[in-house]
């Protein structure tokens, strides 16, 4: 694992295997994955992939929000109960959320992307723009309390 990531290579990376047939919240994660070198099966891709459109199509969270929370919880979820661990991670992902809805509009899939045809290139341009914003704020997120934790 690595923390002197390039943002800007991550977001690249987000997009080209997004427009290659990843959808938003497998991007994310593969990105992440990518940037920060994690030792993390793409198991954690594929239990993204019923995220995208909302839950499965289902139009509820944006799949790109879905998968940068996965992404915060890798970092700093709990993994045995009780684990305080828990609070930092509660605190990093409403973070998360609320830079999602102040940047994109509404943490909905079904709201942000209404009147837009599912595979549209209107709404592909635009679920680009939510991947990279969640990309971004994700590795930012990472590198400021990791870099925290060392001090």
């Amino acid at each position: 694992m690595r923390y002197d990531v390039d943002i800007e290579e991550m977001k690249k990376d987000a997009v080209e295997i997004f427009q290659q047939g990843f959808a938003c919240s497998e991007a994310v994660i593969y990105a992440i994955k990518k940037g920060f070198e994690l030792d993390l099966s793409d198991d954690a891709i594929a239990m993204s992939s019923g995220f995208p459109w909302g839950l499965g199509g289902g139009g509820c969270i944006c799949g790109a929000l879905a998968g940068g929370t996965m992404c915060l919880g890798y970092f700093f979820g709990r993994r045995i109960p009780g684990d305080p661990a828990f609070t930092k991670c509660q605190e990093v992902t409403k973070e998360l959320q609320d830079f999602f809805k102040e940047t994109c509009g509404a943490t909905c899939c079904r709201v942000l992307t209404r009147g837009k045809e599912k595979n549209s290139p209107e709404r592909k341009a635009q679920c680009i723009t939510f991947v990279e914003a969640t990309v971004g704020k994700v590795a930012e997120i990472v590198i400021r309390e990791k870099s925290s934790e060392e001090m």
